[in-house]
């Protein structure tokens, strides 16, 4: 008999130390998860958010069907401000938003919104918004980056900590796919709706862990070598307002006349220590890159195309970092994609907050009390 009794014994002891670590994993830093988790997913809505309480940024959908050239839209931001120097011009991701001019003038940044379809300014905005906050304090937790980003890596580890014990304590998870909550206590009904949401989540976790990963590998000096670019002369003053337009009109012409169907996302304006446009846009080339991949390099006094970046000529080092963002936030494929890592996004942080209330329910039942939100609250604290 003793020897029937060991191993299971073992077993036991085996699984008990799984749950512990899943436990501790999940648990002692539930709070910081679920708020790395939750910023994560409004920032891959952030864009639509700062539209929503933004006004500058509405127009309608119809009168955006004819769009004024790219120069024309920087023509009209120098008109509004000539004291400014144009930064940036991104274009709208939705047919009922304005493009929007990144200025900097006596050293402060702020927005100017255009119409895209008559050039007119239509307001202001701050630098710092909704999309800009999520980004930072979901990248960095508003820390410089060298320290914020490990930092938020910590979650990554846990995750995959999480991920992996989650298999040792949950036996036979791949039949719980369709197994929907059925207990007839909370406690049971809120561990059963935990491992469901765990369940599906298996693949946007793994996404999560790879490119998580990879931001702490870049982060401690695995970046990846930047695209070859063209190196102009620098010069004393840039040309005139219009004439900058005029040329980066010429340059986009001729790059879609090479490129058809090249769309611009957004344009880098030219500096005189860099006299030339970066034209960041999607070409279909290549998929699960950033834009300024897939992009064109214009010079800025005779609108010359100086260089096209193919993305497809990216090295695998290149590739797998251009790739990260798009996986990381689900933009790859528009609001499809875009929605699907929202709402498993949302799971993801009920996930984490979900591990603390099956901690709570745990701790009642073993000391005999009856669970509630405020005893709960008090056990989930102490555990963290």
């Amino acid at each position: 008999m003793v020897t029937m009794v060991r191993p299971v014994r073992r077993k036991r002891k085996g699984t008990r130390l799984w749950w512990r670590v899943h436990q501790w994993a999940g648990l002692q830093v539930s709070l910081f998860l679920a708020f790395v988790f939750l910023t994560g997913t409004l920032a891959v809505f952030s864009y639509e958010l700062d539209w929503m309480l933004r006004p500058a940024m509405w127009v309608s959908p119809a009168s955006a069907e004819r769009p004024v050239s790219w120069g024309e839209i920087g023509a009209a931001v120098a008109a509004h401000d000539p004291e400014a120097r144009i930064v940036t011009l991104s274009a709208p991701l939705n047919g009922a938003a304005a493009v929007d001019a990144v200025v900097r003038a006596d050293g402060e940044a702020r927005h100017v919104y255009v119409h895209p379809g008559t050039g007119a300014v239509t307001g202001e905005g701050p630098w710092l918004g909704v999309q800009r906050f999520l980004r930072n304090t979901h990248r960095h937790l508003m820390l410089p980056v060298r320290f914020g980003v490990p930092i938020v890596s910590i979650a990554t580890m846990l995750l995959f900590v999480s991920l992996v014990t989650s298999f040792a304590v949950y036996k036979n998870w791949w039949r719980g796919f369709l197994r929907w909550p059925r207990g007839r206590t909370l406690r049971a009904i809120v561990g059963d709706a935990h491992r469901l949401a765990g369940i599906w989540s298996i693949w946007f976790i793994i996404v999560l862990i790879v490119t998580g990963f990879w931001y702490l590998f870049e982060i401690l000096g695995g970046n990846a070598p930047g695209v070859e670019r063209p190196v102009p002369q620098a010069v004393e003053t840039l040309p005139p307002a219009d004439a900058l337009g005029r040329a980066l009109d010429t340059g986009i012409a001729a790059a879609q006349a090479e490129l058809p169907g090249f769309h611009v996302e957004a344009v880098i304006w030219p500096t005189p220590k860099s006299p030339m446009f970066h034209v960041h846009g999607a070409s279909g080339r290549a998929i699960l890159v950033r834009p300024r991949v897939d992009s064109v390099w214009i010079d800025a006094q005779s609108g010359e195309v100086l260089a096209i970046v193919d993305p497809r000529k990216l090295s695998v080092h290149q590739r797998i970092s251009e790739g990260a963002d798009p996986l990381h936030f689900g933009t790859f494929g528009g609001y499809w994609t875009k929605t699907i890592w929202f709402v498993f996004g949302l799971g993801l942080t009920g996930l984490a907050l979900s591990g603390v209330a099956v901690y709570a329910l745990r701790i009642a039942k073993a000391g005999g009390e009856a669970p509630g939100w405020r005893k709960g609250l008090v056990a989930g604290w102490r555990g963290m």
